[in-house]
């Protein structure tokens, strides 16, 4: 490893472990850059949770890094209290599901019960 990979790498864990709700995206949560970001982002928007949000776009280490990191291959990724919990089409999923909720609750974090409702009715 590069001393930038290592770099990243360190950066990313302190983010990970030291935040409790953190999404790597590409942009921004007020402007996304990319179509998937913004369907996340826009889910955790929605929901009221409060979380950091890390734009990849700023840093290729980091754009890399966190690929490695989660050994997954696509952007966006969310984490909650330091576990990877999935790109796009998984946090949708877990969204319209109800498991989202339940995962939130189970680690503490506050979130916007109503409006998560809503979402799987205006999907449902």
């Amino acid at each position: 490893m590069t001393d930038a990979t290592t770099d990243a790498q360190a950066q990313i864990d302190e983010m990970v472990k030291g935040t409790d709700v953190v999404l790597f995206m590409k942009g921004t949560k007020s402007m996304p850059q990319c179509g998937f970001s913004s369907r996340v982002a826009g889910v955790l928007n929605y929901m009221a949770i409060d979380y950091s949000d890390v734009n990849v776009l700023a840093d290729e280490a980091i754009r890399q890094g966190i690929k490695d990191y989660s050994d997954w291959p696509t952007i966006p990724q969310l984490y909650v209290k330091g576990e990877f919990v999935g790109g796009c089409d998984i946090i949708t999923e877990m969204t319209l599901s109800g498991e989202l909720d339940t995962m939130l609750e189970a680690n503490g974090i506050g979130f916007d019960k109503e409006a998560a409702d809503k979402i799987r009715e205006a999907n449902g």
